[in-house]
């Protein structure tokens, strides 16, 4: 679930290449990009809970809240890299209309499936300690993926990115 927020550049885009404060470009880019995702999952959750029923309205709390404290290690690692954390929108434009509980619970798998892609390209670009941190919100997402669908794939994150392709994303409404 990549969003793209054309309003906060990031410092530097590369493949391998190092930013001005020595880390990683490729790695601070990944990290932007699963910021950006946990920002439009945050602003999903909120449409979710106002809809699910009340039978899985703990479960989307619970999504909600492991959503948040994932963005705000993002923003400390952006930082921790000398960059500026990109900044949420205002509003995100939902990728179907959430009218009634099963279509909420349609949009927790989503986004769960969408934010599975963006922790993969994640542990693909970190190194050390943030690798196992991508590596275990994946995971996270994986399963809270299975839990709202009851489906599973054999790679999170691998599969659903080459099915979805690259314009399958929550955008900011603007």
């Amino acid at each position: 679930m990549t969003v793209r927020s054309g309003s906060t550049p990031t410092p530097s885009a590369g493949n391998g290449e190092k930013d001005g404060n020595g880390g990683n470009g490729a790695e601070l880019k990944a990290l932007q990009a699963a910021l950006a995702a946990e920002h439009a999952a945050v602003y999903g959750y909120g449409v979710v809970g106002g809809r699910v029923g009340h039978d899985r309205r703990a479960e989307a709390q619970e999504a909600y809240n492991a959503h948040r404290a994932r963005r705000d290690r993002l923003v400390r690692a952006v930082r921790d890299l000398g960059a500026t954390p990109r900044a949420a929108a205002a509003g995100y434009a939902l990728p179907f209309a959430v009218a009634d509980p099963a279509a909420a619970v349609r949009l927790a798998a989503e986004l769960e499936r969408r934010i599975s892609g963006v922790y993969s390209d994640l542990v693909r670009a970190a190194t050390g300690a943030r690798r196992g941190d991508a590596a275990e919100a994946l995971r996270e997402a994986a399963v809270r993926a299975v839990r709202w669908n009851g489906e599973s794939v054999a790679f999170p994150g691998l599969a659903e990115r080459a099915a979805a392709g690259p314009g399958a994303s929550m955008t900011p409404r603007g």
